[in-house]
């Protein structure tokens, strides 16, 4: 149940409950009143009676009457005092008493009190329809604030989702001094230390990336140099890794910039792509194509993504590797331990494998993937098949 049904159904359940009672009170209020005011009438015609009963003159009073009530008869024979009772008969109108003794007799009169009962049925009529009109009145209002108030909210979520997604460039737009206002200027303060950290951390990183370059070049010269033997290969090995990893930390502080890295599109078939992608990662791929349709794609970072998850799935995974095309989707498969937890759960992170049963490296190669995908427009999903293994999937036509 979402905020908006939440409030308005509590502001509709707050009129209900105050209609309600407002109608118990008026109700019981107005029975007492009518009560008084029909007992003042009965009694002040028990007065008149039992002053023309004691001149002897015949005014159609009843005298021990079989019907009074036992309670108004005990209370009149007790005590030399006027009383009133209503009586509620079933199958009949309420009747209301009134008696008093006079001698040793008791004098009494009655008087129907059936046009208060109508009258008090008529004011609860008019109470129930109040009450509803004030509870569709309440529940409309309740909308409309609720709407009103799940808007700005809905909007504060949204800009966090793509402030979160990579656009810290977007920014909440508050109004009025509420605390929802105060939520919005709480997420712009956010993004902007977020944004100033990431540009802080980026610049660092493009700066030891560029810094590192030239000595790296001079190493990949000087390897060239040495006489041929096993240190040699050694040395080479390391200074390949080196300039590897300085090549992909430069492409991921490029992919870190909004609108620095563009794509280049046109139609391609994505069995095309995979390949072309197997072919770049090397060893034994298989690629199996169920069925495909044409995306417009910018080919070469598709094949940079693809060949970065064949290449992981071979590092970190266990064979055979194979390339699934499904449609406008390509599936990178392997059969190994599966991706961790922590991935599936945040995603990749830079220079972070996520765990020891999946190898040694540094964890660029899918910061790449996704940072690839972004430009792209893309969609990259990881997860762990019940039957076992690692299986990453591109959709490179997600809102197709």
């Amino acid at each position: 149940m979402g905020l908006r049904t939440k409030t308005a159904l509590v502001i509709a359940a707050t009129a209900a409950l105050v209609a309600t009672l407002i109608g118990l009170l008026v109700h019981q209020l107005t029975a007492e009143d009518q009560r008084k005011n029909a007992a003042h009438v009965v009694d002040a015609q028990l007065l008149e009676a039992v002053n023309e009963y004691a001149s002897g003159i015949d005014n159609g009073a009843l005298v021990n009457p079989r019907g009074l009530p036992a309670a108004l008869r005990r209370t009149v024979t007790d005590r030399p005092v006027r009383a009133t009772c209503l009586q509620h008969t079933a199958g009949s109108a309420p009747v209301l008493w009134a008696a008093t003794r006079s001698g040793r007799d008791i004098v009494a009169v009655r008087r129907s009190y059936a046009p208060q009962v109508r009258a008090l049925a008529d004011l609860d009529r008019v109470l129930i329809g109040s009450g509803a009109a004030v509870t569709a009145l309440g529940c409309v209002l309740g909308v409309v604030a609720a709407a009103g108030a799940g808007r700005r909210i809905t909007a504060s979520a949204r800009t966090a989702q793509r402030i979160a997604d990579g656009d810290l460039t977007d920014r909440v737009r508050p109004r009025g001094k509420d605390e929802i206002a105060r939520l919005g200027a709480a997420v712009n303060t956010m993004a902007d230390a977020l944004s100033a950290r990431l540009e802080a951390e980026r610049r660092v990183t493009a700066d030891i990336a560029h810094e590192l370059r030239t000595p790296v070049a001079g190493l990949v010269t000087a390897v060239g140099l040495l006489p041929p033997g096993r240190p040699a290969e050694l040395v080479s090995g390391g200074v390949d890794t080196l300039r590897s990893v300085v090549e992909n930390v430069l492409e991921v502080a490029r992919l870190d910039v909004p609108g620095v890295e563009q794509a280049q599109c046109e139609e391609v078939l994505p069995s095309a792509l995979a390949h072309r992608a197997a072919a770049l990662a090397g060893g034994d791929v298989e690629v199996l194509v169920h069925d495909e349709t044409v995306v417009a794609t910018d080919h070469r970072r598709v094949e940079r993504i693809l060949a970065n998850l064949v290449t992981n799935a071979r590092l970190h995974g266990g064979p055979p590797v194979t390339l699934e095309v499904a449609g406008s989707a390509v599936r990178v498969r392997d059969l190994g331990p599966g991706f961790p937890a922590e991935l599936l759960t945040h995603g990749p992170q830079r220079f972070r494998t996520g765990a020891r049963e999946r190898g040694a490296g540094i964890g660029l190669g899918l910061t790449i993937v996704a940072g690839q995908a972004r430009v792209l427009g893309a969609r990259v999903t990881y997860e762990n098949p019940p039957d076992g293994g690692a299986l990453a999937t591109v959709d490179l036509a997600p809102d197709s």
